[in-house]
């Protein structure tokens, strides 16, 4: 049984094809030894997402829902896979909410680069989701998000968003306001996209 049996995490994947994740990691590391990193935060990501039975799992995959790499993780996992859809990140995002707000009253997108996340972390958001918030967002050092939680589609939050820039977290806080949506900030995390950050994370989980 879930604590949160109305809720729902979404963890967005991507498929560890190499040359196609972690690409500011190249050529530090290979192509092929950035997907295998991508491979283990991948499973990290789940094992805090799923540790504590808060609510649903869900795997969202990219680029197709069949590749050999999610199947063993829903099994290993117990969780459902399903397909991203949209021309990019924020037409992505869009229509996950848009679908998981449909059975559940309030859903959190998290992607699979942060190892700074907790499972506290994750439970705060469901708590905080479950009172009076109707946004929650996770901020990043690098001045976007790694996790945004809603209780309705909004999709003014994703539209014409400067993804990968340091604009994301501020331009999203102004659209928050301009929404008038009741909204609340978790702690600040970090996630691994620069070899700074790969050694960061090789020191914290020596």
């Amino acid at each position: 049984m879930y604590a949160y049996p109305d809720a729902v995490i979404m963890v967005f994947c991507k498929a560890p094809i190499p040359g196609q994740v972690k690409t500011r990691l190249i050529p530090a590391l290979t192509s092929e030894e950035a997907a295998q990193l991508h491979c283990e935060l991948t499973e990290l990501t789940l094992h805090t997402a799923t540790q504590k039975r808060l609510c649903e799992v869900q795997l969202w995959c990219s680029p197709r829902i069949d590749h050999p790499f999610f199947y063993p993780l829903s099994q290993r996992y117990s969780i459902a896979r399903q397909l991203q859809q949209g021309e990019d990140l924020g037409n992505r995002m869009h229509h996950a909410f848009v679908e998981a707000l449909t059975h559940f009253n309030s859903a959190i997108i998290i992607g699979c680069d942060c190892p700074s996340l907790t499972s506290d972390d994750l439970e705060q958001a469901l708590i905080r989701l479950n009172q009076d918030a109707q946004c929650v967002l996770a901020p990043a050092e690098d001045g976007g998000y790694v996790l945004i939680g809603l209780k309705q589609p909004q999709p003014t939050l994703f539209e014409n968003m400067p993804w990968g820039s340091d604009q994301v977290l501020r331009q999203t806080l102004t659209r928050i306001q301009s929404l008038n949506l009741v909204a609340y900030e978790l702690n600040t995390q970090w996630d691994l996209d620069t070899i700074d950050d790969l050694k960061r994370y090789r020191h914290e989980n020596v």
